[in-house]
Order: structure tokens, then C-alpha cells, then sequence
């Protein structure tokens, strides 16, 4: 007689059917422990991390031609339809407003039409600033981007930026290179974690290429694409910038792409001046978001079709660009301007208003642009207008309004995307400015603090969180990854031995003693070495005669793990072998059995992590005497407190 685990079936998932039949036999050449399946041992890279990385460096070198490509094209769209000239030059389309007159109108309105046309028969993927479309597809599709994307996503930017649209080349690039990486990895033989490692080095080697700010690239791609920090994804994502960057400064040369005059440190006063900045700018910040999706929805709630509203966007743009030229195009040299200081109070006043007017109908339109551009004109103006109000009133501050600017630059954004050490270290690296580092840093935490107390969603998250999609807000390291398999299991475990009959066995199931009561059990022979696992459906089966020894049942190795692995390592076999208990051998002697670990074992090992969160007590006393109360005690030390079994 044979068991039926002789031909097993395939496997069922254990996160839909429940494993209360314990460990289900294996497909092993022999009933031994030697032949037991144990988790593989994680490790940091591996050689397929060097092949993700070679491509990855290469992708990173494509992005940055990209760049160049788009902002040529974004170049000659403007120039075309401005100035009516064939160049590909980058011109501002302020120049043209004075001849053109109220034809500037027309311009964007066509541009959003042209966008509206790509996005209804091209991809409507293309709409919006293309971050929040990228997290959704790291989150929800295996990191797999259609792969018209990577030719329709900038062809797009760039008609709308080119015809005056209030947006910076960066957000479509950041798309665009993302795409690229997507379809790399759709084209190679890779898995979907390392897909999405291609799709943030395109990403931020796209950002690397624009901005030549590499390490905020990387910090981008953490903050707001991989929810991870692992070196099999920061060395590929690195490399990728690296490379962008160089080809940058091949292509484009290497000063800062705001350059400022070297400033002064600031003193006390000054620094609490900035932080207070930085937080009234992180309460802009929160209600700029509110304005944009609220916009957004008032489009969703016009009569006509979405095809059309990118068009009406462009009306908007074009009737603000008539009244003020400034918020035509990408407007890099507005920001400089205002880090500088070149610009008065009043124009900065103005600037920043009619800036967050186009840019937000426009965006909420639903045309194809970027947001960082934007919003660092946005919040540049606002910190200058704050720096100069606040060197006026109160001098003895020292106050500079040009480092001002710079926080109020990086801390809208910190707000609005809670991509806190982004916003730092991207200020930092397009103004080359060492004392704005001390600033940017109080001025933006301040920022991410009133929006973390205030919004639960960022401009990048609110769209597909409303199509309920869960974005990670935090990432903290892996709990599971932290505790060891011994320390878990449960150590007093019941076994059976190979020479017992199976009559004794079913007599001792059924006299409902608590040892009897688990859903399997070991089998161990005369050496105390594992041979197997019985559940105790297998051993109640009435097909198997009652002659038979345990031994003869047993014709599969278990599925084990050592005590020295992690609690992670234990999992992932748990999941990989749809299995809810795993076998523990000893480090030592892998023949001998130290325990057994189960899915209970898993969950009840987050208690001590919930404690250290939730629990408060007072262990430092100055007062002699006194002992501390038994509620004080951490749970694990109460006495009655025990292993919690599944």
C-alpha cells in the first residue's frame, strides 16, 4: 500500500486555503532528513545584480540622450510657434508676447489639443506629470509600462511645454526614462523586482540628466519608486546616474543649473527665520495639493469630453501668459532669477501667483507636464517674498533672501511630495551652495512635518490612492529580518517514532490528550533523527491499514529550516512550499530536531516590535525605594506570559 502524497498535487496557495493539515510531504530521492528542502540563505548581490547593473549604466547613458533630445525638440516646438523660425535652441516664450498680442492665446489652446488627440487614440497614460503613473505600475503591474509610453510620453511634454505650457522637461524625462527602463525589462529575462529596479534608473537617470543632481536622483527613486534601500537596487539605480550625469556634462558641460554667487552662513536667528519659512511654505504646500485635485475634479464634472480639456487648460494658460510672459515654458530662468534676487517684490508677488494659477488649470486639465519646475518657482518666490519681508522688519536677523528663496524652493516640494531628503540634497546640488545645506535641512523637515500632520496623500500619491492603491508612506527595515528561527519556535515538540504501529498511534489521537491535539507530528527513529513529518489527517486515513509502522507511512523528508536562519527566510519557504509549519533543525547537527515553527510563531514574534511602539513605561527613577510596578514590565517579562502556539 502506498501513500497518495506518492502523487501529490500542485501546490496551493497558503495565502487563500489554510494549512491545518501542518506540513504537507515533500518530493525528495529519499525519506531522510539529508534530503529536506531548506531556505536558500539571502545575500546582498549576487552575480544577477551585476548583470542589472551593466544595463542599468547603459540605460542611464539612453536617458540622457534622451534629455538632450527632448529639450531640443521642446527647443525648436517653441521656436516654431513663437518666433517662427526653425531652431533647436532653448528660448524662453516671454520674448514673443509683446508681437504676438492676443494670438499668445491660441497657441496653448492647440497644444492642448494636440495633447488631448495623442491621449484619446495614442495612450491616456501620457496625461498628468507621470510619477504618480509610474508608482502605480512598480505597485500594481509588475513595473510593466506600455512601451508606446517611451516615444508618446515626450513627444507629448514637449508639445505642450513647447506651446507655452507651464511645466518643467523634468517630469516627462523622469516618465519617459522610466518607460525606457520598463521595456528593457519586458524585453530581457528578468524579474519583476528587477524590472522595477530598471524602471527607477531610467527614472532618476532622467532626473540626473536634466538637473545634474544624481544623488537626489537616487534619493528620488527610494522616496517615491523603489519603498526600498537594498543594495541589489541602490548599486544599479546609482550607477544609472552616475552614468546620466557624465553624459550630461559631456552634452551640456558641468556648472550648476542655478548658479548663485557663494553665500554666507547663517546665524541663529537667520536659521530659525528659514525654518519658520520652511513651515509657512509646508502649509502652502498642503493647500496647493487641495487646489490641484480640486481643480481636477471640477474638469471631471465638465459636460464634454477629457479630450477637450487639455485644450481648455491651454485657454488659461495662454490668457495668464498675455498678462504675465514669465509663466510661459519651463521657466528655469525664473528660478534662477529669483535665487539670485534679480526680481522686486512686487514681480515676485506676481510671478508666484500667476505661476500656481496656470500651471494648477493646466495640470488639472489633464495635459501631458511636469510639477518640480513649477513648484520650485512657486515656492522660490514665496521664500523671497517671506526673506525680503523678514530682512526688512528685522535686520539684525540677517536674513538672506536669496537663501530664503532656496528653502522656500526645496520645502514646497518637500510639502507637497514628502520626498524629504530629495528636496534637500536636490537644492543643494543645482546651487552648489554649502551654507543653504543647514537651512534646507530646518526649512524642509519643517515643511514635511506640517504636511505629514495635515495631508494624508502627496500631489504624487493622491491620484492613485483615490483608485485605491496603497502607497508605502514608510520604510523601515524588516522585522522578520531580525529574529532568529530559534528564538521563535516552539521547542517542546511532540514526536512519534518510526516503530510504532499505526493502531497505537490512532488509539492515542483519539484519547484527546493535549499532546494528541496538533495537526502533525515528527516522526523520529531510534537516533532521535528526523524522518519525516505525518499530519494527522494522513495518520486518521482509514486506507492505511493499522498494521503498518510510521515508518513505512513515511516516504517524503520534511520541509525544514535551520535555527539559525530569519524569521524572513522562514517565511519565504513557508509561502514558496504553500506549507504553514516548517521542521527546525539544529545549526549544529542537521540531523537533530530542536523544534517546530509555524505561522503563529511568525505573527505572535511581531509582539515585541508592537510593544516597543505601543508600550510606555518609566525605567529611569530617582528615587530610592522604589519598585516598579508589575504594568511597568515589558509584556515578554510578566510572568504567565509563554510561547503562542498556532
Amino acid at each position: 500500500m502506498t501513500s497518495p502524497a506518492d502523487n501529490p498535487p500542485g501546490h496551493v496557495d497558503v495565502r487563500t486555503v489554510g494549512s491545518t493539515d501542518a506540513l504537507p510531504l515533500s518530493p525528495a530521492l529519499g525519506a531522510t532528513l539529508d534530503a529536506a528542502k531548506m531556505p536558500r540563505r539571502s545575500t546582498l548581490v549576487d552575480r544577477r545584480v551585476l548583470r542589472i547593473t551593466a544595463v542599468s549604466v547603459v540605460l542611464g547613458i539612453g536617458a540622457a540622450l534622451i534629455a538632450k533630445i527632448l529639450t531640443m525638440l521642446i527647443g525648436l516646438i517653441t521656436n516654431l510657434v513663437f518666433y517662427g523660425r526653425v531652431s533647436a535652441a532653448f528660448s524662453s516664450p516671454a520674448d514673443a508676447v509683446p508681437h504676438l498680442g492676443w494670438w499668445v492665446v491660441l497657441i496653448p489652446a492647440l497644444g492642448g489639443v494636440i495633447v488631448g488627440f495623442m491621449a484619446r487614440w495614442g495612450s491616456r497614460a501620457i496625461r498628468g506629470h507621470g510619477i504618480p503613473e509610474a508608482m502605480e505600475q512598480v505597485l500594481l503591474n509588475e513595473s510593466k509600462i506600455p512601451p508606446r509610453i517611451t516615444f508618446l510620453k515626450p513627444i507629448s511634454s514637449a508639445i505642450a511645454i513647447g506651446t507655452g505650457g507651464p511645466f518643467g522637461a523634468e517630469g516627462p524625462i523622469i516618465a519617459t526614462g522610466g518607460a525606457l527602463g520598463s521595456f528593457i525589462g519586458q524585453i530581457l529575462k528578468v524579474t519583476g523586482s528587477e524590472r522595477k529596479v530598471l524602471l527607477a534608473a531610467g527614472a532618476a537617470a532622467g532626473m540626473s540628466a536634466i538637473f545634474s543632481a544624481p544623488i537626489a536622483s537616487v534619493v528620488l527613486a527610494v522616496e517615491l519608486l523603489l519603498f526600498e534601500l537594498r543594495p541589489r537596487s541602490l548599486i544599479p539605480v546609482a550607477l544609472a546616474c552616475v552614468a546620466a550625469t557624465g553624459m550630461r556634462y559631456v552634452l551640456m558641460g558641468t556648472t550648476p543649473v542655478f548658479q548663485m554667487p557663494v553665500l554666507a552662513s547663517p546665524g541663529g536667528w537667520a536659521l530659525a527665520t528659514y525654518v519658520a519659512i520652511g513651515a509657512v511654505v509646508g502649509l502652502i504646500s498642503v493647500w496647493t495639493t487641495r487646489i490641484v485635485y480640486a481643480i481636477e475634479d471640477w474638469f471631471e464634472e465638465l459636460p464634454i469630453h477629457w479630450m477637450w480639456w487639455p485644450a481648455i487648460g491651454g485657454v488659461v494658460v495662454g490668457v495668464v501668459g498675455y498678462f504675465a510672459p514669465l509663466t510661459l515654458g519651463v521657466g528655469y530662468s525664473n528660478i534662477e532669477d529669483i535665487l539670485n534676487g534679480r526680481l522686486t517684490l512686487a514681480a515676485l508677488s506676481f510671478l508666484c501667483v500667476m505661476k500656481f494659477l496656470s500651471w494648477s488649470i493646466s495640470l488639472g486639465s489633464g495635459t501631458s507636464g511636469g510639477t518640480l519646475a513649477p513648484l520650485f518657482t512657486i515656492g522660490g518666490a514665496l521664500g523671497a517674498v517671506a526673506g525680503i519681508g523678514m530682512a526688512a522688519l528685522a535686520p539684525h536677523f540677517g536674513v538672506d533672501p536669496r537663501i530664503a528663496a532656496l528653502v522656500g524652493m526645496a520645502a514646497i516640494f518637500a510639502g507637497a511630495s514628502r520626498a524629504l531628503l530629495t528636496a534637500v540634497v536636490f537644492a543643494f546640488e543645482t546651487t552648489a551652495q554649502p551654507a543653504g545645506l543647514l537651512p534646507l535641512l530646518g526649512g524642509c523637515t519643517a515643511a514635511y512635518l506640517i504636511s505629514a500632520l495635515m495631508m494624508r496623500n502627496t500631489i504624487m500619491t493622491e491620484k492613485i490612492a483615490r483608485r485605491g492603491v496603497r502607497v508605502p508612506a514608510e520604510y523601515a527595515a524588516d522585522y522578520l529580518d531580525q529574529v532568529i528561527v530559534g528564538d521563535a519556535c516552539a521547542r517542546e515538540v511532540v514526536t512519534l517514532k518510526t516503530t510504532q504501529v499505526l493502531a497505537e498511534v490512532r488509539r492515542w489521537l483519539t484519547d484527546g490528550t493535549p499532546e494528541s491535539q496538533h495537526q502533525g507530528f515528527p516522526v523520529v527513529d531510534e537516533r532521535g533523527h528526523v524522518q519525516g513529518v505525518l499530519t494527522r489527517r494522513t495518520l486518521l486515513d482509514q486506507q492505511w491499514h493499522y498494521t503498518l509502522t510510521l515508518g513505512e507511512l513515511v516516504t517524503r523528508p520534511p520541509i525544514a529550516v535551520n535555527e539559525g536562519h530569519s524569521l524572513r527566510e522562514a517565511a519565504d519557504h513557508m509561502v514558496a512550499e504553500s506549507v504553514g509549519r516548517l521542521v527546525v533543525v539544529s545549526k549544529d547537527d542537521p540531523h537533530k530536531l530542536v523544534g517546530i515553527l509555524t505561522r503563529g510563531d511568525i505573527l505572535a514574534a511581531h509582539g515585541r516590535r508592537l510593544r516597543e511602539a505601543r508600550h510606555s513605561a518609566r525605567y529611569l527613577r530617582f528615587r530610592d525605594g522604589l519598585k516598579p510596578r508589575p504594568e511597568d514590565a515589558p509584556a515578554n517579562t510578566r510572568k504567565g506570559s509563554g510561547h503562542v502556539a498556532e
